[in-house]
């Protein structure tokens, strides 16, 4: 096979990888109404089941990222693909709660291998014009594969089991390791940390662990006094108060410590998980910063828009999964556009018009909500979002990445996606307490207004809020608040367009920031297209 056929066969590779591990974030949700009782589940222990994956998962990001530079990219790619598969297994078999989350937090192990490994491996065998073209394809895979979950778990979960969720990872783990072990090339470096500097993974991989788990839980548990007992397995949180800010603390001293770590190393001159010279690359300084704030509201109403689709407009979780479709196509048909228009304006700009795009689409789903609404008025906005979401993540990440050295491109990937994984849960952590708030205002002011007396209408309006929403078709059902039903979905749609609302905002934020990005940074690309062209002209 000739070399460059080669180098474009572990695209679709390291693209199912990526495809494997974020649809499963995702595919999920639908699944849970089914999962609860054939487990037997708890609320909080339903609640964990997605949790448990995320957590892990943003956790350990940094830690592999850095060791598969030591131990090589595509045998942590390929062990990342065993260990995920042997967990699905486990999850797809799940005869109790505890079985369950112990497979999910076994999938973020996997996950976290996964991710940075195949990040790394584009950023290693690809340069200019062919590497805008391939982090095209790894981000529109992102954001497709995101919105094509509830879809699939929708689709799986109806017609087959829930159990097929998890199983279906099994045949496509197995041709992912065939074709990896055929196709990806070893690349590694030979002078990196690796497992090296061991107290630095413990403090970054507990201390990621405790701050993702403070963002994911804060509305849940309570952000300072204790809402909910927080228990897991039969295991009851022991100490005084909401364990959300005693994990703040906790992630405040092992990152503090580890970056004290990392400084006092890096001026002996001792090996440390992150090179801190990392930082001072503009690119890669300015462009983590951009995914971070712009993480905040990109996958949040992900979250969001389903709440909507089936509590208040009735739609069934496959119904709601097709009606995600459009974003999920734009951000495919993204990739496809994401390499010529990167070297038609440039990476940097190609970005920028990217976010332009979502603040768009995310303001118009914002606009057009409503109850009761036809989901059609949706296409529009998901698909130009969706669009937005495939041009900025894909050139997100190659403008980030374009002036790191191949040799580091692990820690680094594993940084950036760290980022965005923090920046995400920080982001639905946000966006969860706006939506609760907002459904709180909206409902009880539309009720007294509606003559409902205010304890009562206080009183309703908490049932909405706690429940997310998923308590509207009871409550349109029950004889005492069937008389509102109108007024509750629309004070639901209202909260729903302020979270949009505040999305857009932040993506605009992340627009803004990236204005900070040099645009020398698309330098080296112009350099290597030009070599390119003058080559294909002698």
């Amino acid at each position: 096979m000739r070399a460059d056929l080669r180098r474009w066969a572990i695209m679709p590779v390291l693209a199912l990888g990526v495809a494997l591990i974020i649809v499963d974030s995702t595919i999920v949700n639908v699944a849970l109404p089914r999962i609860v009782p054939a487990l037997h589940m708890n609320i909080a222990a339903a609640e964990w089941v997605n949790s448990a994956y995320s957590l892990v998962f943003a956790a350990l990001l940094i830690a592999f990222g850095s060791i598969a530079d030591r131990v090589g990219r595509r045998r942590m790619f390929m062990i990342g693909v065993v260990v995920f598969a042997l967990a699905s297994l486990v999850a797809g078999a799940a005869t109790t709660s505890t079985m369950m989350i112990g497979a999910r937090m076994l999938q973020g192990v996997g996950g976290a291998m996964i991710l940075p490994t195949s990040l790394s491996l584009v950023n290693a065998n690809f340069r200019g014009r062919e590497r805008a073209v391939a982090f095209g394809i790894w981000g529109s895979v992102i954001a497709g594969a995101a919105a094509l979950g509830p879809l699939l778990g929708g689709y799986l979960t109806t017609y087959w089991s829930w159990r097929a969720i998890f199983l279906l990872n099994l045949p496509v783990s197995i041709a992912i390791l065939i074709f990896g072990y055929l196709l990806i090339p070893e690349s590694r470096d030979e002078n990196a940390v690796g497992l090296k500097d061991i107290p630095g993974v413990f403090l970054v991989s507990f201390g990621f662990a405790s701050l993702v788990f403070g963002l994911i839980e804060g509305q849940r548990y309570g952000w300072w006094h204790a809402k909910a007992t927080f228990s897991v397995a039969g295991w009851n949180w022991p100490l005084p108060g909401s364990p959300v800010p005693w994990a703040f603390a906790a992630a405040a001293i092992l990152l503090g410590a580890f970056v004290l770590r990392l400084v006092f190393r890096s001026r002996r001159g001792r090996p440390t998980l992150i090179d801190l010279r990392l930082f001072g690359v503009p690119s890669f300084r300015w462009g983590g910063l951009t995914i971070l704030i712009v993480s905040l509201g990109e996958f949040g109403l992900v979250f969001v828009i389903p709440l909507f689709l089936q509590n208040v407009l009735g739609l069934s979780p496959l119904q709601t999964g097709a009606s995600l479709l459009p974003l999920a196509l734009g951000a495919f048909a993204a990739g496809g556009l994401a390499a010529p228009l990167s070297l038609k304006i440039g990476g940097v700009w190609t970005v920028r018009t990217g976010m332009l795009l979502e603040t768009i689409g995310i303001a118009g789903f914002a606009l057009v909500v409503e109850a009761p609404m036809s989901v059609w008025r949706f296409v529009i906005p998901l698909a130009v979002y969706g669009l937005g979401v495939g041009l900025a993540t894909a050139q997100l990440t190659n403008v980030a990445l374009a002036q790191i050295p191949p040799a580091e491109s692990g820690q680094a990937s594993g940084i950036q996606s760290t980022l965005r994984q923090v920046g995400s849960a920080l982001g639905t952590a946000i966006l969860g307490t706006a939506l609760s708030v907002a459904i709180t205002s909206h409902t009880t002011s539309s009720l007294t207004g509606a003559g409902v007396p205010r304890d009562q209408a206080t009183k309703i309006a908490d049932v909405v809020q706690s429940s997310a929403g998923t308590a509207l078709p009871a409550l349109r059902a029950a004889p005492n608040t069937a008389p509102y039903a109108g007024v509750l979905d629309t004070s639901f749609a209202d909260a729903t367009r302020t979270v949009g609302i505040i999305a857009a905002a932040f993506v605009l934020a992340g627009l803004v920031t990236s204005l900070l990005i040099p645009s020398s940074t698309d330098s080296a690309v112009e350099g290597e297209r030009r070599k390119a062209q003058s080559s294909v002209a002698t």
